[in-house]
Order: structure tokens, then C-alpha cells, then sequence
């Protein structure tokens, strides 16, 4: 048991050196993450369409 109270001690003291992003950074961050993820998937959505008519087109006819 005491050495998970020492890690936890030391987790701690570690936890106070993060520099921690401000909450403009945060927003902007995640405004960031949002709007990547919606065009990654717009683009796999796009290559989903594509293979999916060469398939139909070309490989089922």
C-alpha cells in the first residue's frame, strides 16, 4: 500500500508541472478537431462512393 501512495505523491507532483492550455486554446483546439474530422470523413465518405461505383460498374456487371 505504500507504494501506491508514493505514486500517487509523485503523480501529483508531476500533474503540477503541465503547462495546461488556456480555455481560448482549448476551444480553439477542439474547433480544430472537429472540423478536421468532419473532412476526413467527408473525404473517406467520397472514396466509400467511389470504390463502391467501380465495384457496381465494373466488377458485378
Amino acid at each position: 500500500m505504500a507504494s501506491i501512495g508514493q505514486f500517487l505523491k509523485e503523480v501529483r507532483v508531476e500533474m503540477a508541472k503541465v503547462s495546461w492550455p488556456t480555455r481560448t486554446q482549448l476551444v480553439a483546439y477542439t474547433f480544430v478537431v472537429i472540423i478536421l474530422s468532419a473532412l476526413m470523413a467527408a473525404f473517406l465518405g467520397l472514396l466509400d462512393l467511389g470504390f463502391q461505383a467501380a465495384l457496381r460498374n465494373f466488377l458485378l456487371k
